[in-house]
Parts: C-alpha cells; structure tokens; sequence
C-alpha cells in the first residue's frame, strides 16, 4: 500500500491516523472535483439543459461505484449527503405503529439514535441494549426481542473503540423474527470489506467523509430491492419519478405540461433521494475516491490494515496503557483505542502528539473509549513507530 501514499500530499508533512473523525481527499478525487468544476464554469456543451443533463450523469457515476464496494446492485443505490441523512430517510420510509420497538447499543454515536428518537411522537419506543466489556452482542440484543421489535438499528464498526459487530448473525437474527435492519456503516466500508449478498441487511448508510476518503458532503444509501415497495420515502423530487417519454429536456419544452400527474417513482433507490439538483461535485469526488479503493482492492486493503493494528497492539502492551479496543480478530476493525488513565490524561496526550504532528482522537460513550487511532491504507509501518516512539516519551 506504499504506493497509494502518493495520491495523499497531506501525508507528506504529518503522521495521520484520524481516519475515523474526517480522512484526508486523495489527489484522484480532487482533480475529479477540478475537473467538473472547469466544465460548470463555461458550460460546453450546446445547450444548458444538456448541460445539466450531463452533470446528472456524472453524479450518477457514484452509484456504480458504491454499489462494487458491498456487492450491491447499482439500482439499489441511492446518494445523500451522509449518514446523517441516510439513517434520517431509513427511520422515516419505514412503517411503524405506535408501541413499535426499536433496539439500539450504548455504544453508538448520537446520529443512530436521532432518527428514532424523533419517531418517538408517534409512540415508538427505543430500548438501548447494555454493552459487555465494550461490546454490543448478538445474545443481548435477542434477549430483548419482544413481538411488538420491529428494528434493530447498529454501527457495524463502533466509533468509540472499533468493534466490529457480529453482523451475519444479527442478520440471521432478525430475518428469524421478521426484524429490519438497518446499519451505519461509515467507520467500516472503505476499511473492511461488506457483502451484502452475503450478509443480507435491509437499509445500510454511509458517509463518504471517513474512511472512503472523501470529505465533500456525500455519501450513500443501500436499500435492499426487496424492500422498496415496503417503504416510504419521506421526500419527493422530479429526478426520483420516472423519467418522460423523450426525456426531462424534451417534457420541459411540452407546451401542455402541468404540475400535477399521475407520477411514479422509479423502481431503484433512486427514490430515496432529494430527487433535484444535488451535490454535483461531492458525488465525483466520492466516486473518484471509490474507483481508487477498488483500483487496490479491498481485501488487500484489509490486510495491511490488520498488520498496521497488530503492529499497534503489539507496542501499546509494552506501555502501561490499557487497550480498550476489544482483540478477537473477528472484531477488529481499523480503529485501536486504548487509554492512558482518566479522560483528562488522554485528552492532554493527544495535545501533546498533535504539537508532533501525530494526529489522532479522544472519543467515549457510555464510558467506553480513550485515545482513538485510526490505522488505514495510506498509512505506513513507520506511522505506527512514530505513534509508539512519542507515547513511549510521553507516558
């Protein structure tokens, strides 16, 4: 993975291990960017609306794409601005009745628990299942199965510690019991590979911004096709109906066009979108920066992340530091986090190695965390010794 540091000049002054907050924009995604960007400014075409029609196809570039990196189908994609909004689109298409549950860990960020908390007016209610030892477990999550669950809502990778959540069997779990799924996968995909062929889940939401390497407001959202006519998106947009005979710049040009019709949404996630004019240039960077994991493979992605972590791990036990990030392989993700005592000891820690220009995290929840340090492909051995050698001289 050496080679892929040449597409991150923000590597050149800086050790940078924050992945899980924001990842920096590797040089394809920017010149991808650059490049719309001279084609907004003088319009090229021979028409405006061609124009526009044209940035809607290289948007549309990003669905593709995203769909490679889970094994998706390209129709089950739809783009947003994050996972904020994807999770938002999830907890507000899906049908709920008052005295429905919800089942969430205390591990998660906030933004996973939002959505449904704002359902709540409509009496749905969330139980928050305890984590074990910084871990949200399959077992804990069954025994709170009742008749009236009807989600269970996980991060697959937790962002306080990394842990990476047992999701074929939570998805066994629910497709048992007749229970959505819906995920958060920012601080996994990008990182660890995710079939959703594999392991069948039924809404999934990613950010681009993290370990996808692209910090410019967009994401997507994965909709299992099976489950399209059983939910309800909550917005409605002219790009998210079905297109008109000729098209959209033929029918604007129809004398005898009206605002009302008898539209229908088209039959991909597409519907899921805002379905109007979006995040042109977020969506070529998030696609450039897609093409580019692809282009290094996942799985080769994955290993060398894993012997970045154990290169970590195997320096932090000899410090007087406790590793907080749970070590069963299965469970490992790209992020390790340990501690070096109180939340305030951490927190000065990291003060310290960022005047080193060492860049990592403090993240907690629910009591669980420390220093977080996010190991990813661009990220090198002598990263790693740089961390151990500051630490070992500051703790």
């Amino acid at each position: 993975m050496l080679s892929a540091r040449q597409h991150f000049p923000g590597l050149f002054d800086k050790v940078f291990l924050d992945a899980a907050c924001v990842s920096l924009a590797p040089r394809p995604a920017v010149e991808a960017i650059e490049k719309f960007l001279d084609l907004a400014m003088v319009c090229p075409l021979d028409s405006s609306t061609h124009h526009h029609i044209f940035m809607d196809e290289m948007r549309a570039a990003a669905r593709p794409a995203a769909a490679r990196l889970i094994n998706a189908h390209p129709d089950e994609i739809a783009l947003v601005e994050s996972t904020t909004h994807g999770l938002t689109l999830a907890a507000a298409s899906i049908p709920l009745e008052r005295g429905d549950r919800v089942l969430i860990s205390d591990l998660e960020f906030l933004e996973v628990a939002l959505p449904w908390v704002q359902r709540k007016k409509d009496g749905i209610e969330i139980e928050v299942v305890p984590n074990q030892n910084g871990e949200a477990r399959v077992e804990d999550f069954a025994a709170r199965i009742t008749p009236r669950t009807r989600v269970i809502a996980i991060s697959t990778v937790q962002w306080n510690n990394g842990y990476r959540a047992d999701l074929e069997a939570l998805s066994k779990l629910c497709r048992e019991h007749g229970i959505r799924l819906v995920v958060d996968a920012i601080q996994q995909l990008g990182a660890v590979p995710l079939d959703v062929r594999r392991i069948p889940v039924d809404i999934l939401a990613c950010g681009g911004h993290k370990w996808l390497n692209a910090p410019f407001g967009c994401g997507f959202l994965y909709v299992r096709r099976a489950a399209f006519s059983q939910l309800q998106p909550p917005l409605a947009g002219y790009l998210s109906i079905q297109d008109p005979p000729g098209g959209w710049g033929e029918y604007f040009q129809t004398p005898n066009i009206t605002p009302l019709g008898d539209y229908q949404l088209v039959n991909t996630a597409r519907r899921f979108e805002t379905g109007g004019t979006a995040n042109y240039p977020g969506a070529v960077g998030l696609a450039a920066s897609l093409n580019l994991i692809d282009k290094l493979g996942q799985h080769e992605i994955a290993e060398h992340i894993v012997a970045l972590t154990d290169q970590l791990l195997t320096g932090l036990d000899s410090l007087p530091v406790k590793v907080v990030t749970p070590r069963a392989p299965e469970n490992r993700s790209g992020i390790i986090t340990f501690s070096a005592g109180s939340a305030e000891e951490n927190v000065r820690l990291v003060r310290r190695l960022e005047k080193n220009k060492i860049l990592v995290s403090v993240r907690y929840t629910s009591n669980v965390g420390g220093v977080r340090v996010s190991c990813h492909f661009y990220n090198s051995a002598e990263d790693i010794a740089a961390l151990l050698a500051a630490l070992k001289s500051f703790i």
